[in-house]
């Protein structure tokens, strides 16, 4: 791959992962990073390098919280959530010594941070978070870890053709063109598969899907189940660790269904507060099982700067090449 961080916002953790008074430690973006919440719930992102001697503030080093502010193992400097040096055991801070932070968003409790070329601010925004209504399922999360980028799993969206040939998905097609807006890459497509609910009945499921692509970092799809009336939505999240292997996380969530176009197998023996939550595990279960037989593909295919037969791709890879310091190598 050209390069192995673009430039974009990248997942961090759930707010749940980040209980006051607890410091989480990650390799992100070839960074060790260090994240936590303080005692007025504000939430920081920091590489874990004290900027005073170069010690590692992570916890697996010494690196603690004390009062909501990361304290260095080293010397006992304190650092608040904006990076200043609020403390030190000599006098009360040191102006001169400064955390580096990363710019943090929040889209319904999960967290993102960042990543500039040449470590510049963020030059556009994720997207408002969806509104916070009554009747979604709790949100199911996955993640795995393989060779790949970001580019590459991303890419998914505008490859219609392994959706039919790795995937088994059934009348694949696009619906409209996919368009693009600077940062933003919107593709919709319709599919039908067939899959056994509960070992009891093989079904056919008829589904839209548009895909609001933010960069090579978040995916936020919409999917609509015509022939039971279900509402979904799967967030796609791919993240650097270490420039060789990427963290690909998975989030779902399924509307409450109170009146279903039709009945699938032993749902309608279901308390409606149930049915919800276990089609939200059974498409969840499909999106592992669909992701499991890409990574076997990603993590072993070459990257391609001049492919045959590209189709949509190329449109794809001009999109690209604003993430990364020289667009020409994409």
């Amino acid at each position: 791959m050209p390069f192995p961080f673009p430039e974009g916002w990248y997942f961090i953790a759930s707010r749940q992962d980040l209980p006051k008074a607890r410091l989480l430690q990650k390799t992100w973006m070839g960074r060790n990073v260090v994240a936590w919440r303080d005692e007025n719930d504000r939430i920081c992102v920091a590489e874990a390098v004290c900027p005073h001697l170069g010690a590692d503030l992570a916890p697996a080093a010494g690196g603690r919280l004390s009062k909501g502010r990361l304290v260095c193992p080293f010397h006992g400097f304190e650092f608040d959530t904006s990076g200043s040096c609020a403390a030190t055991p000599f006098g009360d801070s040191s102006r001169s010594v400064r955390l580096r932070v990363f710019e943090t968003r929040e889209i319904l409790g999960l967290i993102f941070a960042w990543w500039g070329i040449e470590g510049r601010g963020p030059q556009w925004s994720l997207p408002e978070a969806p509104p916070e209504e009554n009747g979604w399922s709790r949100m199911e999360t996955w993640t795995v870890r393989f060779p790949g980028h970001p580019q590459e799993t991303t890419e998914n969206s505008v490859d219609m053709a392994h959706l039919r040939y790795v995937h088994g998905y059934d009348n694949v097609h696009r619906v409209g063109t996919t368009s693009i807006d600077r940062h933003l890459l919107e593709s919709r497509f319709d599919f039908k598969r067939a899959r056994r609910i509960a070992g009891i009945a093989t079904l056919t499921f008829d589904v839209s899907a548009k895909a609001h692509i933010y960069g090579l970092g978040y995916s936020f799809v919409e999917i609509h189940e015509r022939s039971i009336g279900m509402d979904a939505r799967l967030w796609v999240l791919a993240t650097p660790v270490d420039g060789a292997l990427i963290d690909l996380t998975l989030i779902s969530q399924v509307r409450e269904m109170r009146s279903p176009s039709r009945w699938l197998a032993g749902l309608r023996f279901l308390p409606t507060r149930l049915r919800a939550p276990l089609m939200n595990k059974f498409i969840a279960l499909q999106q592992r099982q669909d992701v499991l037989q890409d990574v076997v593909i990603w993590s072993r295919k070459q990257y391609l700067p001049r492919p045959r037969f590209y189709g949509e791709i190329l449109l794809y890879r001009d999109y690209c090449a604003q993430f990364y310091p020289d667009p020409e190598l994409v």
